[in-house]
């Protein structure tokens, strides 16, 4: 099944026309004609069934032939992620976290972060992708920076966790997951969340937690805390 994904399609539209690019791609990649289905999704949870009615490399139109609301996970998962400092490691993250499940991410600034400026534009269209070749129908929300403090400081509810590397007391985060719900975890930068850092959210009852006996970098300590929820809600 090839998925397509437009914000504007809602569950009363009847009729849709895909732009001059997704036309040209239906028909000279796809191949599709007249007749043939198309799946499309809004990335709120509905999937629509639609009948190609014009097929045209410049403007495709269908009719929707049936809708159907899928059921959405039964917890939110929240990723707090420092961007690293090559831009393709974390757009590696937002590919892979999206295929694996993921409900938010909100890129944060720590006081070690490298790089402190992101372009949200390329990674909404990266998450984008990566929901449709999934085949999924909820998109993730893709928050903007944000600084540490001011994330932290932030009315949190649910379970809340921060990885890091320091020599202190921590717990596995798989034996601190509970099943069913929500849940926040902080990945820190390249160099680690500071010290004030990490004391900043033990106060605001941060549980701090290891991902294993290894030093993984940010983007796969991201991409392991990811799928160690979806492993625990299986």
């Amino acid at each position: 099944m090839q998925l397509f994904y437009n914000p504007n399609i809602s569950e009363d539209t009847n009729t849709f026309n895909f732009d001059k690019d997704e036309s040209r791609h239906i028909v000279k990649v796809l191949r599709k004609k007249i007749g043939d289905t198309i799946h499309i999704t809004n990335g709120n949870g509905w999937l629509f069934e639609a009948e190609l009615t014009i097929a045209n490399i410049k403007h495709c139109a269908v009719t929707i032939i049936s809708r159907a609301l899928q059921p959405k996970r039964t917890y939110n998962l929240h990723l707090a992620v420092a961007p690293t400092k090559m831009n393709d490691r974390y757009e590696w993250f937002l590919e892979k976290a999206t295929e694996i499940g993921i409900d938010e991410i909100t890129p944060i600034i720590c006081d070690n972060s490298e790089r402190k400026v992101v372009k949200l534009e390329r990674f909404e269209k990266i998450i984008q992708s990566a929901m449709k070749q999934s085949l999924q129908c909820y998109l993730p929300k893709l928050n903007q920076t944000i600084s540490f403090k001011d994330f932290a400081n932030q009315d949190i509810s649910g379970q809340k966790f921060i990885a890091h590397c320091e020599e202190t007391e921590k717990k596995s985060l798989k034996s601190q997951l509970k099943t069913s719900k929500d849940c926040l975890i902080m990945i820190g930068p390249e160099g680690d969340f500071s010290p004030n850092e990490i004391s900043i959210a033990l106060e605001k009852d941060f549980i701090p937690v290891t991902l294993g006996h290894t030093r993984l970098r940010t983007e796969t300590a991201a991409i392991a805390a990811c799928h160690s929820v979806a492993f625990i809600n299986e």
